[in-house]
């Protein structure tokens, strides 16, 4: 879709949703609602008849059926603004899924006049069609039909019917005719029919159907077998997942009402919002809350797309928002106190509709569990074949190349180029066992792809860059010492000197300078203004005294840029300065740092009286913070990939087949919800990726991509440490049937994603402040 296309569509569903805030706030109450509740019918039907009016059944429903003709985005958009307000009235129940039932329908004189009433109002219409809990298939009922004459008698029961009692009638599902699936419509008056009450917690109104040889007119049956099946299976699909933006407005009203709260409730004369614990735990919900839209939105462009999709993209989207709708609201109740604990409270109301529709339709186990079992996340295979790679690419204007045929362009060069036994390595791969291919991309002049052409880059537009890097990951390319490139160059670009351009970016380029981070420091990991390194002027040169840490593979770089105290001012931001080295110079000393895998991946750089030119300051003396923080958002969305996790995936899926551990419940209901956490951490990075395609600048909320996939990350190591039992212990490479894997790599890489690029407990700081506004 153009993204003029895409402008006039999201204009569209804002109305859409304005429109439903307004109507919302002028009919529900959290007043109303307690009333409502104590009334068996659980809502008004007035209300029910302005809700029609509005068009609200009828936006799924094709124009030539009667309907609005517009898509699951608008629908979600006004179901996520009825979670918001608690509104009493079925939307779903009575105003979605049998609606959506009848227009998917052949058009037929008994079906087109029901489906006309129930969009006008007139008929109050539901489905009864579950017999069970969870999320079987609507099919097979249990109740049964039969002819008898003219006329058709039912027989059986059917469980969590809404609306119940308030209905004029039901679409209802039984075994007829050889034990083929049949879709009736039963009035609520027909002898033989009675609906007892299911008490929700919410007070929302549900019923239990009973059919004691009740009688029906045969004009009554409106479609059998795999017509039925198929109108009743993508109705109730299509209900579970409009019921995930429904929770997902649920677990935003909570957010927000209890965010509001921690900033204006004060307790021993400071704002309870001002607590660390209670800031951290509230950027965890905002990081649900954000999953869970995301998640959303990728299910809803799914099933559009696809809409064989639509079974795994609803039982994906339930999952996670009940999820989330779930622990937001608990929290709510928590922090709001003994007050939160009380009816008259409002934000119990949240956690009680919570709680109905994350049971109803399937709860998240049982949607993770099926997620998994329709295998939403299969990756289509990609035409790895090459496909007209230029001899070099620096004059080709990527810009004019479809991002598919650039992506196929891409994977035959890897494929034809990249060496097989560096695919997916372990851990970080050292200069000389990574040079080779270095050089085979800068002479294919692909080694920076960001950069523009004028300094020897592949000036990539955002969206091919982000497909190179993707392409990359895929292909399992090992990281190089790429300091230089993804840090340093574009920062000299952006902020140095003609003169430092040309003298220092050619020497990334041919291999001659191999560059580190020198940004943190004992005692200042996370806290970079807390830095002592100094650099003090002298003629024309600064003398440099001070020591880095945690410096990445410097025992392979020739060269460091660092950050250094060059003032003191009253913001200690303010009188840092950017800096480069070379790491030959008298004075320099590098000590590799063995870390917990065993590996020299880190080190420690003393600086003892050491002389750098003032010409390699960057930027203006005393402005290096700013100069430096400008690549933190590109760091974060780079450390938020998915591609590690999924690598990890694949492993952790081989590894279980090969011990025997997929049927295991257990381990199942595990493996599910990583799966879906690995699902929306995708969903996730797309909405920062397509900010980058955009060219605009990441905001602070990218942190929370950084925080997800870390730990997302983690669990899955610590889940494939499990599943390889005593071999978790091995530290080293493993065969597991044909397959040959080393158990621990990924939990030993995870576990420092955790800490580098501000530590996830500075993520969750930076989000409390910056992007919740949480007071200090």
């Amino acid at each position: 879709m153009q993204n003029s296309e895409t402008d006039v569509l999201m204009s569209e569903v804002e109305a859409f949703r304005d429109s439903a805030r307004s109507f919302l706030g002028r009919q529900s109450t959290h007043a109303r609602i307690r009333t409502l509740r104590d009334v068996p019918r659980g809502f008004e039907r007035d209300i029910w008849q302005q809700i029609c009016d509005a068009g609200w059944p009828a936006i799924l429903v094709p124009e030539e059926r009667g309907g609005l003709g517009l898509g699951l985005l608008h629908a979600a958009a006004v179901l996520e603004e009825v979670g918001r307000a608690l509104l009493p009235e079925p939307v779903i129940g009575a105003g979605m899924l049998p609606i959506l039932i009848l227009a998917d329908l052949p058009p037929s004189p008994a079906g087109d006049e029901l489906l006309a009433a129930a969009l006008a109002g007139d008929t109050l219409a539901g489905a009864a069609w579950q017999e069970r809990d969870g999320v079987a298939e609507p099919s097979g009922p249990q109740t049964v039909a039969w002819r008898e004459g003219g006329r058709i008698v039912l027989q059986g029961r059917k469980s969590w019917v809404v609306p119940g009692q308030a209905a004029d009638g039901w679409l209802v599902t039984a075994g007829m005719d050889g034990g083929e699936t049949a879709l009736l419509w039963v009035p609520a008056d027909t002898p033989g029919v009675s609906c007892d009450v299911q008490p929700r917690v919410d007070g929302s109104p549900m019923g239990l159907v009973t059919f004691e040889n009740a009688i029906v007119e045969a004009a009554s049956l409106l479609a059998v077998g795999p017509t039925a099946v198929r109108a009743l299976e993508r109705g109730v699909e299509t209900a579970r997942l409009l019921q995930a933006a429904e929770l997902l407005g649920v677990a935003r009203e909570a957010f927000d009402t209890t965010l509001e709260y921690l900033k204006t409730r004060a307790q021993f004369g400071r704002p309870i919002g001002a607590n660390q614990a209670l800031q951290h735990r509230m950027v965890d919900a905002y990081l649900q809350l954000e999953l869970a839209e995301a998640g959303l939105r990728q299910a809803i462009g799914d099933a559009t797309d696809a809409p064989r999709l639509l079974p795994a993209a609803a039982s994906r989207a339930k999952a996670r928002c009940a999820e989330a709708a779930l622990q937001i609201t608990r929290l709510a109740v928590q922090f709001h106190g003994a007050m939160g604990y009380t009816d008259e409270c409002a934000i119990g109301l949240y956690l009680k509709r919570a709680m109905h529709l994350a049971s109803w339709l399937g709860n998240a186990p049982a949607h993770r569990d099926r997620y998994l079992r329709l295998q939403y996340d299969q990756i289509p295979v990609a035409n790895d074949q090459p496909t007209d790679i230029p001899a070099a690419g620096r004059e080709t204007d990527w810009s004019t190349i479809d991002e598919s045929r650039f992506r196929a362009m891409v994977r035959g060069f890897f494929r034809t180029h990249y060496p097989p036994e560096l695919r997916n390595p372990p851990q970080r791969l050292h200069w000389l066992e990574i040079r080779d291919w270095y050089m085979t991309l800068s002479r294919q002049g692909w080694l920076a792809p960001s950069w523009p052409r004028e300094h020897g880059g592949m000036a990539l537009p955002p969206d091919k860059l982000l497909a190179f890097i993707e392409e990359q990951e895929d292909w399992g390319v090992a990281r190089m010492p790429d300091q230089g490139l993804i840090n340093l160059g574009p920062l000299l670009i952006t902020h140095g000197t003609e003169d430092q351009k040309r003298h220092w970016l050619p020497r990334i380029l041919s291999g001659e300078h191999i560059w580190c981070q020198g940004y943190s420091e004992p005692n200042a990991g996370s806290d970079l203004a807390a830095l002592r390194t100094e650099a003090i002027a002298d003629g024309d040169d600064f003398i440099v005294n001070g020591q880095k840490i945690w410096t990445t593979l410097a025992q392979d770089a020739t060269h460091i840029f660092m950050l250094v105290r060059t003032g003191k001012f009253a913001k200690r931001q303010e009188g840092i300065s950017f800096l480069l080295a070379d790491l030959s110079s008298p004075g320099v000393t590098v000590r590799p740092i063995r870390n917990i895998a065993g590996e020299e991946e880190f080190c420690e750089v003393y600086f003892d009286n050491v002389r750098v030119p003032q010409a390699n300051l960057v930027g203006a003396l005393h402005q290096g913070w700013h100069v430096a923080k400008s690549l933190l958002g590109h760091e974060r969305i780079f450390i938020g990939s998915p591609k590690t996790s999924q690598y990890a995936m694949g492993q952790l899926r081989a590894l279980a087949e090969a011990n025997g551990v997929l049927d295991d419940p257990v381990f199942t209901a595990r493996f599910s919800q990583l799966q879906l956490d690995l699902a929306d951490l995708r969903a996730l990075y797309g909405r920062f990726a397509d900010i980058v395609k955009r060219g605009e600048e990441l905001p602070p909320s990218v942190s929370l991509l950084k925080i997800w996939a870390s730990e997302t990350y983690t669990r899955i190591g610590v889940a494939l440490m499990e599943v390889a039992g005593d071999h978790g212990g091995a530290g080293a490479m493993v065969s597991f049937g044909t397959r040959s894997l080393n158990p621990l790599a990924p939990l030993m890489n995870a576990l420092v994603t955790t800490i580098y690029g501000g530590t996830n407990e500075i993520q969750r700081n930076i989000l409390s402040r910056q992007v919740l506004g949480l007071p200090v």
